[in-house]
């Protein structure tokens, strides 16, 4: 019996292993001092050599300090021109009404992981730049602590 117990571990693990590993990183920021400028873009440049499709979620860490209930940003791709290629604005709760944290803390940050899109279809070779941009009111926006982009 614990014999079958351990190979079932085994097997639930190297499935989260290989779960976790096939979310590939796009782009990743790290604040210093969790202060991010408004118009401190966050972006990198991502090589497309033959039509595919994306499923993105952003990840974000905040600290106590974040002072809104809301998190605000705009996702963009832009092509080599410097073209948009779509670009749309996202509005994420991360606090209740009462300005109590939706997930519990980690490490002293408050970690969520949102859908940006999740079939976004690049059918043109090209090196495409993806931007987030924080879309908060005051500047600088105190307490993210990092961002990344994923694609599943």
């Amino acid at each position: 019996m614990k014999k079958i117990v351990l190979v079932a571990c085994c097997i639930l693990c190297l499935f989260g292993c290989s779960r976790q590993e096939s979310n590939k990183t796009l782009l990743h920021r790290e604040f210093f001092e969790t202060l991010w400028e408004r118009f401190d873009y966050v972006q990198d440049n991502i090589e497309v050599k033959a039509e595919t499709s994306y499923d993105l979620s952003l990840k974000i860490a905040f600290t106590d300090d974040y002072p809104y209930n809301d998190f605000s940003m705009i996702f963009t791709v832009f092509s080599s021109d410097g073209e948009p290629y779509r670009s749309k604005g996202y509005k994420f709760n991360v606090k209740d009404e009462e300005g109590l944290w939706n997930v519990g803390s980690v490490d002293g940050c408050h970690t969520f992981v949102f859908p940006i899109n999740k079939e976004l279809r690049i059918s043109e070779p090209d090196t495409y730049t993806f931007q987030i941009e924080n879309h908060m009111p005051i500047t600088p926006l105190v307490g993210v602590k990092e961002l990344t982009l994923l694609n599943h």
